[in-house]
C-alpha cells in the first residue's frame, strides 16, 4: 500500500530537499570511463519489473517481509532495464559502485534521497543520508507485489524445507550458477542474479552491496520536467 506522509513532515521534507542530494555525481559512474584514476564498467543485469511503482530497496534475506515499506514518492510502473556500476579496485577486484533502474532515455538534472515518508530531520546536515541497512551483503530493489510474491514463494519453500536455509540452500546455487553463466565483473561464488519467482513474471534482482554490509543510500534522479527518470542505489564513494 502506498505510503502518504502527513503535512507535517511534508513540510519538513521540503526544507530539506536540497540536503538530500548526494555528494558525488551519480550520473558519471554510468558514462565516464574513469573516475578519480578508477576504470569504470558497466554490468548489464536484465530488467526488473514494477507493477505497481510502489518500490523499495533493502537487504533480501533480512529485512525483506510482508511489513517492509515502500518509499513514499511512487516511481513509474512497467519493465524497466537494471545496470551496475562496476568499479576497478585493482586489477581483477571488481565492487558495484552503484545499481541504477532507468525508467526512460531522459537526462538526469538533480537527484534527490528516496524516503519513507517518516524520517526524523532534526539535526540533518549536509552530506549525511538515511539509505537502508544492509546484514548480508547484498541489496535488491524490488516493488510491493513483487515483495508480497516472495513472500509467499519463501514461506511455501521454508515449509517444505523445515530444516533449510534459504540462502544455503536455495540462492547459493543461483549466484553459483549466475557467475559461471555471467564471470565478467563476479567472484566465483557469485555477486549477482536476477531470480524469477516461480509462477510469476515478477523478478527480484539481488547484487553486492559495495563492501559489504552497512547503510547505503537511495536517490531518485529527476529529469528538467521535476519527473522522476531513474533511480540509483550508492554503495561506493569513489574518491
Amino acid at each position: 500500500m502506498e505510503y502518504i506522509p502527513d503535512k507535517d513532515w511534508m513540510d519538513k521534507y521540503d526544507q530539506v530537499k536540497n540536503i538530500l542530494k548526494p555528494t558525488s555525481n551519480l550520473d558519471e559512474y554510468f558514462i565516464k570511463n574513469d573516475i578519480c584514476g578508477k576504470k569504470m564498467y558497466i554490468l548489464d543485469m536484465g530488467t526488473v519489473n514494477f507493477p505497481t511503482g510502489n518500490i523499495m530497496v533493502l537487504d533480501p534475506l533480512v529485512f525483506l517481509n510482508r511489513e517492509a515499506k515502500p518509499y513514499f514518492i511512487k516511481a513509474p510502473t512497467g519493465v524497466f532495464p537494471i545496470k551496475a556500476a562496476v568499479v576497478e579496485i585493482e586489477e581483477d577486484h571488481y565492487r558495484y559502485a552503484a545499481v541504477k533502474v532507468s525508467f526512460n532515455d531522459m537526462p538526469v538534472e538533480y537527484f534527490i534521497e528516496a524516503l519513507h515518508g517518516n524520517e526524523n530531520f532534526d539535526g540533518l546536515e549536509e552530506g549525511n543520508f538515511f539509505g537502508f541497512n544492509v546484514d548480508t551483503g547484498l541489496g535488491t530493489i524490488i516493488d510491493t507485489e513483487t515483495r508480497d510474491a516472495f513472500c509467499n514463494f519463501i514461506e511455501k519453500w521454508e515449509k517444505n524445507h523445515p530444516d533449510g536455509n534459504t540462502y544455503d540452500d536455495l540462492f547459493a546455487k543461483e549466484f553459483k550458477e549466475s557467475y559461471e553463466k555471467y564471470p565478467k565483473y563476479q567472484r566465483k561464488d557469485g555477486d549477482w542474479i536476477n531470480f524469477t519467482i516461480p509462477d510469476t513474471n515478477l523478478n527480484l534482482p539481488m547484487f553486492q552491496s559495495g563492501f559489504g554490509d552497512g547503510a547505503y543510500p537511495v536517490y531518485f534522479g529527476y529529469d528538467k520536467n521535476n519527473k522522476i527518470c531513474q533511480v540509483v542505489i550508492q554503495f561506493i564513494d569513489i574518491v
